[in-house]
Parts: C-alpha cells; structure tokens; sequence
C-alpha cells in the first residue's frame, strides 16, 4: 500500500476506460475513495461498481463540486485525465477551430478550472495533490496532430506551473507523459499512431505502476516510457538535428497515407 494514498479522497476524470479506469482502479486498490468521471454515464457507472467507488458523470470541467459533496466535502486527489485527441487539418486545408477549440478546453482549460476550484482550500489545509495525465506529446510533439500536440504542451506547462508555485505550500503535483498507450484513442490515432506509437504501446495498467512509483518517490516527471527522457534531453540540446529526425518521420508517413 502506498501510504500517501490510503484513505484519501480521489477524483479521476475520463475514468470510463483507458487510463483513467486503471487510475481509479489502482487507487481503490490502494485503500482510496474514488470518483469515477466521464461523459457516458453508464461507463462511469460500471468502473464505479467494479471498484466500490461512486460515479459522476458529466463535463470534467463542471463536476468539481458535485465530486466533492459526494466525497463528503473534501477532495485530497484530482486526476485530471480526460482528453481528446483531434488533428484539426492541415495548413492548406479547411480550418476546423472547432477542433481546436474542443482541444484547448478539455486538455488545458478542464485542469485550470479545477485546480481554480480546488487551490483554496488545498492551501489552506497545506496539502492536496493534482495529477495531469498528459502525454509524450507534451514534452516533445506527435505528427499529424496540431491541436493535440499544442494543447498537451499546454497542459504540461500548466502542470509545471502548479507545482513550482505550491510545491512549498504543500500542493504535490504529478504530470504523465506516455506515449503510445492501448486504449480506444490509440485506436482512434490513425496511421500516424500505427507509425510512431503502436511499436511500443503499453498498457493503462503500466501508466498506472509508473505513477504510483512517482508518487512513492514524490516525482513530479512521470515517464511510463523511460526512453522518453533521453528524446527530451536530445531536443534541448539539439533542437535542429531532432527538428530533423521528426521531420524525416512526418515525410515517411506522407509515403503510407
């Protein structure tokens, strides 16, 4: 058991599957109270009732305050996890702002407005604890997605933001970046996915040991693929030769589209 976790108070959005479900599995697992979230009610439902937690669907964004009223008044763990993946079209084609729009909202504002909630009283209590599920993506790019691609950096900032601001103040803050993971978004990411993810994909319930090592470990930087690092570390150093390497891998999947 990990011990930061036993008892507390969690909330794990998108948890209708994938990575979210994995999260509020391993967290009940862990002796925690889990909300499950999603939009389809009836999958929050089923992963509430398999794992003894207790369901709310709706809009990540909206749901801060019915999640806790349901646990009771207090939430110690947010996880903010639902995302969506969109490619939003390319230079040259038809705007799609829709896209991008959706993009923005649920991969970037959804953790700013809850942590907006949360913040309060989480500082005056001098704990709390906030995990971005994020992605690769946000620490390097993918081809073939801008909105995705853009938005991710954007929740990974907002992450990074969080925690060198209230790390004193007894905020934790978590930020997990996979990059392929089997779940229906990998499904859903085309022959770009096939190319540079579906190789190494894992599976949700890996992403879900790696973050409870970062949590044991009180890491903020949580790599499910550990190579991830070494790709980090060649951008800063390099930006052009890795421009370059991604470049080569945009030109090979125009020859398979």
């Amino acid at each position: 058991m990990v011990q930061a976790v036993q008892g507390a108070k969690v909330v794990v959005t998108g948890a209708g599957g994938g990575i979210g479900a994995a999260l509020a599995r391993r967290f009940a697992a862990h002796g925690a109270r889990v909300v499950v979230n999603d939009l389809d009610a009836a999958r929050a439902k089923a992963v509430a009732e398999e794992i003894g937690g207790q369901a709310v669907a709706g809009d990540a964004s909206s749901i801060v305050d019915e999640a806790r009223d349901v646990l009771g008044g207090t939430v110690d763990v947010w996880c903010a996890n639902a995302g969506v993946g969109r490619d939003g079209g390319e230079p040259g084609e038809p705007l799609r702002e829709e896209d991008w729009a959706l993009s923005w909202d649920v991969n970037v504002m959804a953790h700013v407005r809850a942590a907006h909630a949360l913040l309060p009283e989480w500082l005056e209590r001098g704990s709390g604890r906030f995990v971005s599920t994020v992605s690769a993506a946000g620490l390097l790019t993918m081809i073939g997605t801008a909105p995705y691609s853009v938005t991710k950096h954007g929740a990974y900032a907002f992450a990074e933001w969080l925690s060198l601001t209230y790390r004193h103040r007894g905020v934790k803050v978590h930020a997990i970046c996979p990059q392929g993971v089997r779940t229906d978004m990998l499904d859903a990411s085309g022959s770009a996915g096939d190319l540079v993810l579906k190789p190494t994909a894992i599976e949700p319930d890996d992403v879900a040991d790696a973050l409870f090592d970062g949590i044991e470990q009180d890491r903020f930087l949580i790599l499910p693929h550990p190579e991830v690092a070494d790709y980090y570390r060649a951008r800063a150093a390099d930006p052009e030769r890795w421009l370059g390497g991604m470049n080569r891998v945009q030109r090979q999947w125009e020859t398979t589209r």
